[in-house]
């Protein structure tokens, strides 16, 4: 029997799970969009239903594959984590990412990101963050009732949805848990575990050393004990 190969129904829509187009176009985009996304994983890990992607196309209206962004960073509220090939939000009970973040690179356009506010604006983004680390420029809009609308001021700007701050008076961006600790980045958090194993590290050292200062002790209790016995001399 000759299998006979599968064809695809002509009306059949693919959603494509890839735009052709690079994650970053440096290493200094690379590593701010890999910083945020996994800050705000790491800050809502316990939530199982709280999704946050970077690089992933969002497909915004079922039956069009034209209409889609990939943002730097998004956040989604209301929708459980878990791998996806791409965000189409008819099969995530049509809720939107709330959040979105673009860092910028000397490649950007300027027609290219007044596309993406557009769309961020037309279907249902909450809050909109453009980070410029070349210039250290922060720009944020809030959805209000004309849709998104300018932050008038960045400085020290607490996020309605994530509960972070925003700080960009120093020479880069810093931003801060609700607790008040800092984003940090993979290097940091490695660098921090290898000082706290050196210091596990150094404290079975010390505790290994006193059980054997110990074990030498009561070896010479032993000793003290069994030649008092040999006088006659109960060491009791």
């Amino acid at each position: 029997m000759v299998s006979q190969p599968t064809t695809l129904n002509p009306t059949e829509i693919i959603y494509p799970e890839t735009d052709g187009k690079p994650m970053a176009n440096n290493t200094e985009q690379f590593n701010w969009i890999v910083a945020i996304e996994q800050n705000l994983e790491w800050l809502f890990a316990n939530d199982p239903n709280i999704f946050v992607a970077g690089d992933l196309l969002w497909y915004a209206v079922e039956g069009n594959n034209k209409i889609r962004q990939a943002p730097d960073v998004m956040v989604i509220f209301g929708v459980p984590k878990g791998d996806r090939g791409s965000y189409m939000q008819w099969r995530e009970n049509h809720i939107s990412p709330q959040v979105a973040f673009e860092i910028l690179s000397p490649g950007n356009t300027l027609t290219e990101m007044n596309k993406k506010q557009v769309f961020y604006n037309r279907y249902g983004v909450e809050e909109y963050y453009i980070y410029d680390p070349d210039k250290n420029d922060l720009t944020g809009w809030l959805r209000g009732e004309n849709g998104l609308e300018v932050i008038e001021t960045m400085e020290n700007w607490v996020s309605p949805r994530l509960g972070i701050r925003f700080n960009c008076s120093e020479e880069e961006l810093q931003l801060y848990r609700p607790d008040g600790q800092p984003f940090v980045s993979y290097l940091d958090i490695s660098q921090q575990l290898n000082t706290a194993l050196q210091e596990v590290e150094q404290t079975q050292q010390r505790l290994q050393a006193v059980e054997q200062q110990a074990e030498q002790e009561r070896q010479r209790a032993e000793r003290l004990a069994e030649q008092l016995r040999s006088l006659g001399i109960n060491p009791e």
